[in-house]
């Protein structure tokens, strides 16, 4: 099943934080932004793993990890990677 670009944009955002919660994932507020750098591909392995997966599947010009990944860099304040 597929969801549209908004619904999923929604739903990985508020995701971010689930799973950074259950895994003690924080920055630490006096070190360097880009020492923090929660993996990616961990956080899209535990969407597959607990059946949000749905939420990658949507159409997008640049492909739907493409924006899962922008939208997960803007709320873990990673974007100077791009």
């Amino acid at each position: 099943m597929n969801v549209n670009r908004g619904e999923a944009e929604t739903a990985i955002r508020a995701l971010c934080y689930q799973w950074a919660a259950e895994r003690s994932i924080r920055p630490n507020p006096n070190a360097d932004p880009r020492e923090f750098h929660p993996s990616f591909s961990a956080f899209t392995r535990w969407m597959q793993e607990e059946g949000y997966d749905r939420y990658l599947r949507f159409r997008s010009t640049m492909g739907p990890e493409y924006d899962a990944e922008m939208w997960f860099d803007q709320e873990f304040k990673q974007t100077w990677r791009r």
